[in-house]
């Protein structure tokens, strides 16, 4: 679940010193650390060619912070902490340790139906402002194409 980091990895982010690898995307890497409290926290950093190839995509990732900032559901993590302003854009939200939805499906097979409409209705509590939040592709987004954050590269 959490691999060691590799030569290319970001050592920091913001005050971050990153703790292992947690998996890579499109957009950006994610990475395990610690809060100053000590509670595990993803920290998700913005690859520098997406920067690049992308100049308003700093607009859409501080509007996708915020839009994560309001969303305050049993199910979701939440933000700890963020700087899409930064030299290195980066979002740290609380660390829950578990499968991926892919990995547990291929490990015990389909869910029963259940297990699905709880995940469903987790999924849809949005923020308190009642825009709804759409679970698209792996993440959690506004509602739109304008979402950035992706753990695969944009269609």
């Amino acid at each position: 679940m959490v691999d060691a980091l590799q030569p290319g990895d970001p050592r920091r982010a913001g005050p971050y010193e990153l703790l292992g690898r947690l998996g890579a995307g499109g957009m950006g890497q994610a990475f395990l650390d610690r809060s100053p409290g000590g509670r595990p926290v993803a920290v998700k950093v913005i690859r520098p060619e997406v920067l690049a190839a992308h100049p308003d995509f700093r607009v859409r990732f501080a509007r996708e912070v915020a839009a994560a900032r309001r969303v305050n559901a049993l199910f979701t993590a939440p933000v700890v902490d963020a700087d899409p302003e930064g030299v290195m854009p980066w979002l740290a939200t609380a660390f829950v340790p578990g499968p991926s939805l892919a990995d547990a499906v291929s490990e015990h097979g389909p869910m029963r139906a259940a297990v699905v409409r709880a995940l469903a209705a987790g999924l849809a509590e949005g923020p308190p402002d009642g825009r709804p939040v759409i679970r698209s592709r792996g993440t959690l987004r506004p509602p739109g194409p304008e979402s950035c954050w992706s753990r695969y590269p944009p269609e």
